[in-house]
Formats: C-alpha cells, structure tokens, sequence
C-alpha cells in the first residue's frame, strides 16, 4: 500500500503488532510512545514563521484526511503526533498520515 496515496478509513482496526512493526519501519522518524500507542516526530525550522507554515500544511492533511493530530507548537519546532483516539491506539490512518506529512515540502528543512 503506497500511504502517500491512501485515504483514511473511519472503521480502521488496531494494528497488531507484527503490523505495526513493518508501518514504522516505513515512517522514519516516526517513533511510538512506549505503549506504542501513539505515534510522533519533531520537526524543527528556522523560524515561527516556517513552523506555521508547516502546521497549516499539516492542518490541510488532517482535514482531507478527517484525521486530527495533537501539535505541539513553538518558536522553532513543531511536534506532531498521531493515535486513533476512537480505537485507543494505532491504526493505518495513523501512518498515512504520518507518511503524508512526512512528504510536505515544510517537512524538508527538518
């Protein structure tokens, strides 16, 4: 499955464990909580003004997506974080989107 090109489906199950291994190994950069319940990565910019860039563009990806990350945001860093809230951990939507961030021109600097 390319993730670049995948949609998020709202029925997604958990991801087993054996699956959820080969979905981060796919994500570099992406590491899981140690409940590997949740997924994040720090992106670190110049400046305020390419980490609002970056969040907007991210902002995009979760509205096309209907799939909302936690951010954490500051001066010269943004941390994005991924879960299925409504399944309590990691899903495949999790890791499209992470894929898809990960793919943002923004991201590039980091």
């Amino acid at each position: 499955m390319n993730l670049l090109l995948a949609q998020c489906d709202p029925k997604a199950p958990l991801l087993d464990a054996d699956t959820r291994e080969r979905v981060l190994a796919a994500l570099p950069g992406w590491l899981p909580d140690a409940e590997a319940k949740v997924i994040g990565r720090r992106f670190g910019f110049d400046n305020f003004y390419q980490v609002m860039a970056f969040v907007d563009a991210v902002a995009e990806i979760a509205h096309a997506q209907d799939h909302h990350p936690e951010m954490l945001v500051g001066y010269n860093a943004c941390t994005v974080s991924w879960t299925t809230h409504s399944r309590g951990g990691l899903t495949l939507n999790d890791a499209i989107c992470a894929a898809q961030v990960s793919a943002l021109p923004e991201a590039s600097g980091t």
